[in-house]
């Protein structure tokens, strides 16, 4: 039976450091990202912190209907990207979503991100909170995975500075 971990960053830095670690230690599965459209890009070019340097995304540029994220954020996960989209969420606004829960929310605008999430297996109650922690400006990955991979992923997504971590 699949699992799904669902992890809390505070940076698309170390989300994308996370996903990007699952994949190279062989973890299968989907992968979904949801982050609102600021950011904070924790690592500039010489990997110095520099946490409070915002950067504002700008859809102008993007061709979105091809799932292509420019700017940095999301950019760097191979893979992901190809299913990346802007959805504007009535009660969320502007929220980029990569991976396949990207297909599952364009067709849940009216539930918001919270009926995205209870859509793709997440109980109500527990999608709710995931929405608050959305709008709170976390970044938040969902990893589908097999009962054998759970124990590593939860690992990999602590180590890479990961909030909180659930278990579903």
């Amino acid at each position: 039976m699949d699992k799904k971990i669902i992890a809390f960053f505070n940076d698309n830095y170390s989300a994308e450091k996370a996903v990007k670690e699952l994949r190279e230690r062989g973890i299968k599965g989907e992968i979904s990202i949801l982050a609102k459209h600021k950011v904070k890009d924790q690592q500039n070019g010489e990997g110095e912190n520099n946490s409070n340097y915002p950067v504002e995304l700008s859809y102008e540029k993007q061709n979105l209907a091809d799932g292509t994220i420019i700017g940095g954020t999301l950019g760097g996960l191979s893979g992901l990207a190809l299913g990346a989209g802007l959805f504007i969420i009535p009660g969320a606004g502007p929220i980029i979503a990569a991976g396949p829960l990207a297909g599952i929310l364009t067709g849940t605008l009216t539930g918001g991100v919270a009926g995205g999430l209870i859509d793709y297996g997440i109980p109500e109650e527990h999608s709710k909170y995931y929405e608050q922690q959305l709008h709170a400006g976390n970044f938040i990955t969902i990893i589908n995975c097999s009962e054998k991979d759970k124990d590593n992923v939860i690992k990999i997504l602590r180590e890479n500075n990961a909030k909180e971590v659930k278990e579903h």
